[in-house]
């Protein structure tokens, strides 16, 4: 089971590889939102890793920056990253 800290850094992660590929894509976060069906507002909190994603959410985030999701998960180590 996942300690409370590690929750935090894998939203973190996961925000941190949103606002990546977003801004790759020269993208604004209100358009990204819209393509995903979610408020700009909650966007950024996801990118803040304040809010942690679904598995259904990470699908509608790679498929509205047309990307792939690689996620990495080993042991306290995590690598998450949208790739075109």
């Amino acid at each position: 089971m996942l300690k409370h800290r590690d929750v935090i850094r894998l939203a973190f992660a996961v925000g941190q590889a949103v606002y990546d590929r977003r801004t790759e894509l020269g993208i604004s976060q209100t358009e990204l939102a819209r393509r995903v069906g979610m408020t700009q507002a909650d966007l950024s909190r996801l990118e803040l890793g304040v809010i942690t994603p679904t598995v259904a959410m990470l699908a509608r985030l790679a498929r509205a920056m047309e990307s792939e999701l690689n996620l990495k998960l080993v042991g306290e180590t995590s690598v998450v990253a949208f790739r075109a």
